[in-house]
């Protein structure tokens, strides 16, 4: 037996306590391989021990703390490498078309801070209904001292929010039916009576003769007989032969898709009022009325696909099966367009699978905000038509920064640094908020392109400091992988740094998700995907969800198919805010009431 061996024998034998000295060999070249061992053994498991603690402080952060993400910039100075050099941004050279900031430093130096809203009691708005409650004093306590009644010389005015719980109330439909009487009294004299008796003395001829000499006013033309009873036309429902209002209807789809209560929540709202309604028509109603609205979703569909830009994202979903023994994991989609034409669409897979943004997206040639899922990349090859990629990635900083801050704990140093440059880049872009694109397009190939190129060097050059396997090497590998897609947005002004905007939709739906916890069927998802689109519209254009959705779906059943465009949420929009000055103060009229 090798000495190695022995030793390797003797240290196993004394498995959970030191070696002794004796127990130790004398050679050496087995101390030095030993001691290599031992240190690769204790490296490992470090490494393991990293990565374990990483994992559960990433558990114990989404369990119990803060889900911000944000960074003191002066924090990477407690843990300063003296050999490197702070980053900075390089000088700009003076350009004789300079875009102002909209704010300058002050004079102490420090950056503008962003302008709080005014704290304190803020005026009601004047669209509220106002009424009055006059406190009068009675004749005996305006008696004056002296023997005189005191007049009335003013009031003071003051004002009070309250609230006046939502009632239920029902539309008693009266249609009214006409009858003219004179015709009603020619039609009753027109009806053909008995045949009469005949006498088979007289001859046929003799007898048509004789009862045309008695009735010569037979032969006199008569003005033709209209209906005799008509009746109002009933107008259009939004479920044909529907119990339920349009009113109701969308104060169904704004509190499920906007409010995030499930149906048997509204199930015990209406049972307080003394009407009983099971969460199973409630789940019918809301099916039948995406059926209703499924025209104008379609048409939201073909004008978002106009768009120069969108950002989309994905979020399970729970699908219930038939069986109801387990739950699928199914998916909504959220596409959202460009300023130009302003909606958000949701769509609704089964899977994950790469066919469902495919099918969605199969006519829209553009930019694409997108996260690195695998199933995008189909997405973004050349198309054999046209020979060119008809979509172009532009992908998301804040996932790249989110895995620089989740390797704070294993490379703190040099994770630091990472979110440092990325504090510089979107500092850069929160002052070009309120800019145009063309200066704000000016500003990032001057500032930010020199700022990106300098944290590639240091990402390349840090790639082959760090392990292979360590979070610091899977956020740097993440960035330079997609490289390319996340330093586009430096090539037009109206692209943004990243995808929050269609995350913050996923984060919508992710608070129903806990309230509703699933849906019912992959037709429970689509009618969850169409009443979704409508509902997150109307919240980005500041578009009041239950009014657009009642006159929406009082006018979609007649509304012809050349003119749904008309009823867009922001075409619906402008519409009232054009009508609005022209109409007269006082109370709404109803949604069934006029001709």
């Amino acid at each position: 037996m090798s000495p190695a061996a022995s030793t390797s024998g003797s240290l196993d034998t004394a498995a959970g306590q030191l070696p002794s000295l004796e127990q130790l060999p004398n050679d050496p070249a087995i101390l030095k391989h030993l001691l290599l061992e031992v240190l690769a053994t204790l490296h490992e498991e470090r490494r393991d021990k990293e990565q374990m603690r990483h994992r559960i402080e990433l558990l114990l952060r989404r369990l119990y703390g803060p889900r911000t993400e944000r960074f003191d910039p002066s924090q990477p100075s407690l843990f300063a490498d003296p050999a490197s050099t702070p980053v900075s941004a390089p000088p700009v050279s003076p350009d004789p078309e300079p875009a102002e900031p909209p704010a300058a430093e002050d004079e102490a130096g420090e950056s503008p801070r962003r302008r709080c809203k005014p704290h304190g009691r803020r005026p009601l708005p004047e669209n509220l209904p106002r009424r009055p409650c006059h406190h009068v004093l009675t004749e005996a306590e305006r008696l004056c001292a002296c023997g005189q009644l005191r007049i009335d010389i003013g009031v003071d005015r003051s004002e009070q929010l309250d609230w006046q719980p939502a009632s239920l109330f029902v539309w008693e439909h009266l249609v009214h039916k006409y009858a003219c009487p004179a015709c009603a009294k020619k039609a009753a004299q027109a009806t053909p009576t008995p045949a009469a008796s005949v006498d088979p003395a007289v001859p046929a001829p003799e007898l048509a003769t004789a009862t045309a000499a008695e009735s010569p006013a037979i032969a006199t033309a008569e003005p033709p007989l209209g209906p005799v009873v008509i009746a109002a036309r009933k107008p259009a429902m939004p479920i044909a032969r529907g119990l339920p209002g349009a009113g109701l209807l969308a104060d169904l789809i704004v509190n499920k898709y906007d409010d995030h209560l499930p149906a048997y929540r509204q199930e015990r709202r209406y049972a307080r009022q003394g009407v009983d309604l099971c969460r199973s028509t409630l789940c019918d109603w809301l099916a039948a009325c995406a059926e209703t609205l499924r025209p104008l979703y379609e048409k939201m569909i073909e004008q978002l696909l106009l768009s120069c830009w969108l950002h989309t994202d994905d979020t399970p979903v729970k699908n219930q099966r038939p069986s109801k023994e387990a739950t699928a994991t199914a998916r909504l989609w959220a596409y959202l367009g460009d300023r130009f034409h302003p909606y958000n669409v949701f769509d609704f897979t089964a899977t994950r699978k790469r066919d469902g943004p495919q099918q969605f997206l199969a006519h829209f040639a553009g930019y694409l905000h997108a996260d690195a899922f695998s199933g995008y990349d189909a997405l973004f090859l050349p198309r054999p038509l046209a020979g060119q990629a008809g979509i172009v990635e532009v992908a998301c900083n804040a996932h790249a920064r989110r895995k620089f801050h989740e390797a704070r704990s294993s490379a703190t140093l040099g994770a630091h640094r990472a979110l440092a440059y990325y504090g510089q880049l979107y500092e850069l872009e929160r002052q070009a908020k309120d800019w145009d694109d063309a200066t704000r397009l000016r500003m990032r190939q001057d500032l930010a392109v020199p700022i990106l190129e300098q944290f590639k060097t240091w990402l390349e050059a840090q790639r082959v400091q760090v392990l292979p396997k360590s979070p610091m090497a899977e956020a740097i590998g993440y960035a330079l992988n997609n490289w390319t897609a996340l330093t586009r947005y430096t090539e037009a002004g109206f692209l943004a740094i990243d995808n929050n905007a269609a995350e913050r939709e996923m984060k919508r739906i992710a608070i129903g998700r806990k309230n509703w916890l699933f849906v019912g069927s992959e037709q429970g998802g689509r009618t969850a995907a169409v009443l979704f689109s409508f509902t997150s519209t109307c919240r980005r254009l500041q578009v009041e969800p239950w009014a657009y959705l009642q006159d929406v779906l009082t006018s979609l059943p007649t509304t012809p198919a050349e003119r749904l465009g008309e009823l867009l949420p922001d075409r619906w929009q402008a519409a009232r805010a054009a009508q609005a000055p022209a109409e007269p103060a006082g109370e709404t009229p109803g949604p069934l009431s006029g001709n």
